[in-house]
């Protein structure tokens, strides 16, 4: 049991804390945060030094705020003119130095959402209107545009920059200093300067008990859905689909992957580029 519950906030005589801001108890705010008077700041969350959190935000229970982080500030929008947009962060969300999480616009959802136990790391920047589920992890310098969604457990490695309304499919991979202007599907592993699907993510598979049966379904599936050679098979991608619904349709990953793949999208899909399979050894 966390001790700190139903202890009165630790507020730093330095940090100037709104009368009209919620405080949950056992809540720490280090020495010269700023904390506007929409906020609602959940039980134990600490905001360790020289954080801001602004606008209609509201933090979860247990969320860390390092030194010089922004959250819920205006968002970066020309056609933003003020309205009481939202940010919300889910428990035990950790977010590391000098990020910037923006609200959401009035032409947009209305509200940046980032779920729980995520983890931003340094620098980096979720836009307006992005919505990140459970687990994700930003590592060091990445940047979104608005509305970018991020799906369960994804992870986002250093200085990979996403497109406006990009979708990252649950647990995919997107590899440092990629460029991603379009969807990646659940699972998927994308990498390069632009990025280009290369496989699947099978250590996150392995990792999370995902049994070597599946796995090699789900093997199957994707390289019957991504040929090495596609334009030899004389088969459309719409073809392919409906083979492998047809052929794995009761495979729940798979269908995941087909489902995603048929949702609405306004970037289209990164694909494959002749000879950038990668396989990694026992998937």
């Amino acid at each position: 049991m966390d001790e700190r519950r139903d202890k009165t906030p630790e507020i730093h005589p330095s940090s100037i804390v709104s009368s009209r801001a919620r405080i949950g108890s056992g809540v720490r705010i280090g020495p010269w945060c700023t904390v506007g008077p929409d906020v609602e700041i959940g039980d134990n969350v600490e905001l360790i030094s020289h954080v801001v959190v602004d606008g209609h935000t509201t933090l979860g229970e247990g969320v860390v705020c390092y030194p010089f982080t922004t959250v819920g500030m205006a968002p970066q929008d020309l056609k933003y003119r003020g309205e009481p947009t939202a940010c919300v962060v889910g428990p035990r969300t950790i977010i590391r130095e000098n990020v910037t999480i923006h609200r959401g616009t009035a032409t947009g959802t209305g509200v940046t959402r980032i779920g729980p136990d995520c983890l931003i790391m340094a620098n980096s920047h979720v836009a307006h209107d992005c919505t990140l589920g459970r687990g994700v992890i930003i590592v060091n310098n990445v940047v979104m545009g608005g509305h970018v969604t991020i799906g369960d457990d994804a992870r986002i490695m250093g200085a990979a920059a996403l497109h406006q309304f990009v979708r990252i499919g649950h647990a995919a991979l997107v590899g440092g200093v990629c460029g991603v202007e379009a969807d990646v599907i659940p699972y998927g592993s994308v990498l390069g300067n632009r990025a280009r699907l290369v496989g699947l993510h099978w250590i996150w598979l392995r990792r999370n008990g995902v049994q070597p049966d599946e796995i090699r379904r789900m093997r199957q599936a994707f390289r019957a859905l991504y040929p090495k050679a596609a334009h030899a098979t004389g088969t459309v991608f719409q073809t392919r689909l409906e083979h492998v619904r047809k052929t794995y349709g009761d495979d729940a990953r798979v269908v995941e992957i087909l489902d995603f793949i048929a949702a609405p999208s306004h970037r289209g899909l990164v694909r494959v580029q002749s000879g950038d399979m990668i396989e990694s050894d026992g998937a």
